[in-house]
């Protein structure tokens, strides 16, 4: 490329800004700059030019107009390779600008903060940075444009070398209006939190997710897939997890391991899940994370080979001797020991996901699911149910402490298995699970058929209501002693009366948890 004339630097995130700002003066380049950049850079001993002084306009309000002269956007819009463009340039005076630096007003940073006042958010609303970015971004087949500090490193080599390519400039470019277009759906996500409205939900859903990695292939090998990470998204999660040891994760590994860790997630207690095909196929609480694995697995053998699993509570030796036991996809934990560590990688395939400690945040927000040309929104299905006992028993027996525990335990499975969903439990372990029935009776015979251990004495929850008593018939033939379901069937009477004349006790929870 041609010798660089003049650059522009203009940063909130003053990382590496020196750096980049002395090779670039080195090159033979003017540095133009503004505010606290023109401070920085001068304190590292660069010399620079203010922006009022090359403009010979002052900045005025505040600060708020310094660079919107066309003596910055002439020099960032007009294109060197059309003649009429370069006589106006020189009519009027202005030089052109060859690179520009600039990364934006902390917007997020500033909203994130605790009570941050309106008047503090709408003066950290950049006008000046975005309108840079997008004339050199436009411009970019003449102005070499740098948003991402990332970048710095890659650009100062290829200008050194004078080896610009076309391909890095574009590639420039849009990162330049993918960080604008972020930034601008954060200004209007906050003025829309800041206007009273009718519905949570927005006329115009802006969502900014972040490409992490390229898939091997999506569900299948003959689909391509992509890992998105959602910028505004701060809970512990799958998502925001850092892989230790194995292969790459899968499509199916990521949803497997997302069902997996918010299903442990949902207990206090030490717990673990284990999923496979997205539905689970164990689950217990225990003393220890090796207990409570165990527990989980013997609820399905044969399912839990080559299973997702999940615990919330940081692996120790133990666990991971038990789980080296046999074949697994991935585990995914807040924390592994050391010696854990060690002892599962062993297993060269094995996934080992940490997704950093568990706080009992659960941040708000929507539940997306792709439709063919559309979305369907939801709220995240964050309903819990605090105490058991207040809720409503109708039938004639009430259950016993030991079947509350039960009832408790299995609800909360019951809202991660695929509707319909009919889960048997024991206080802090999985007997059967019936997951994805057409029919509610056949999730209840399907989970009878599933369990390994005696159905007899267990409890039996249900995402839904019973349409018939059929299911209920079923459920009590096979030994449960108590139900928890939500009720709002038009036959509930007809189903309490089926409930006492097998001597169960049932809890209605009037909260419903399909998942589909």
């Amino acid at each position: 490329m041609a010798g660089i004339k003049r650059a522009l630097i203009s940063v909130s995130d003053k990382t590496g800004v020196v750096e980049i700002a002395k090779r670039l003066e080195a090159l033979g380049a003017e540095i133009l700059s503004t505010g606290g950049t023109a401070k920085a850079l001068r304190e590292a001993g660069v010399r620079v030019t203010d922006v009022a002084a090359y403009t010979g306009s002052p900045e005025i309000l505040d600060g708020r107009v310094k660079t919107l002269h066309p003596k910055i956007h002439g020099g960032l819009l007009g294109r060197r390779s059309v003649p009429a463009h370069v006589a106006q340039l020189e009519q009027h005076g202005i030089g052109p600008i060859d690179v520009v630096v600039v990364n934006l007003y902390p917007f997020e940073a500033t909203i994130a903060k605790p009570n941050c006042p309106f008047e503090e958010a709408i003066e950290n609303i950049d006008i000046g940075g975005p309108s840079m970015l997008r004339s050199a971004a436009k411009n970019h087949e003449d102005v070499l444009v740098v948003v991402d500090p990332a970048d710095y490193q890659r650009v100062l080599d290829m200008v050194t070398a004078g080896t610009v390519s076309h391909e890095l400039r574009r590639e420039l470019a849009m990162k330049v209006f993918q960080h604008t277009a972020h930034y601008d759906s954060l200004i209007a996500g906050y003025l829309e939190s800041q206007v009273q409205r009718e519905t949570k939900f927005p006329k115009i859903l802006s969502l900014q997710f972040e490409r992490m990695e390229i898939l091997r292939y999506g569900e299948n090998p003959h689909q391509q897939g992509a890992f998105y990470r959602e910028l505004r998204s701060i809970e512990p999660s799958v998502s925001r997890g850092k892989i230790l040891h194995g292969k790459a994760m899968s499509y199916n590994n990521f949803l497997d391991a997302n069902s997996a860790l918010e299903l442990a997630k949902e207990y206090d207690e030490i717990a673990v899940a284990i999923i496979k095909h997205n539905n689970p196929c164990g689950v217990a609480l225990g003393a220890t994370p090796v207990e409570a694995y165990v527990k989980a697995r013997e609820t399905d053998p044969i399912s839990a080979f080559g299973g997702v699993i999940a615990f919330n509570r940081p692996l120790d030796l133990a666990a991971a001797k038990e789980i080296t036991s046999t074949f697994v996809e991935v585990v995914v934990a807040p924390g592994f020991s050391e010696d854990a560590l060690v002892e599962l990688k062993r297993k060269k395939d094995l996934r080992l996901l940490d997704v950093g400690p568990l706080t009992k945040v659960k941040q708000e927000g929507l539940d997306l699911k792709k439709l063919v040309g559309g979305l369907i929104v939801q709220d995240r299905d964050l309903g819990v149910l605090a105490d058991l006992k207040t809720l409503q028993v109708p039938t004639q027996r009430k259950p016993t402490n030991e079947e509350y525990a039960a009832c408790a335990f299995a609800w909360k499975v019951c809202k991660h298995v695929k509707s319909n969903a009919i889960v048997y439990a024991k206080p802090g372990q999985t007997v059967g699970i019936g997951a994805g029935q057409m029919s509610r009776v056949d999730s209840v015979k399907l989970a009878v058929m599933k369990a390994q251990m005696p159905v007899k004495g267990c409890v039996m929850a249900s995402d839904a209501f019973f349409p018939f008593r059929d299911g209920l018939d079923a459920a009590a033939q096979a030994g449960i002693t108590a139900v928890i379901q939500p009720g709002g069937s038009i036959r509930d009477p007809e189903i309490i009366k089926a409930a006492d004349e097998q001597g169960l006790a049932m809890i209605m929870t009037a909260m419903r948890h399909f998942r589909h």
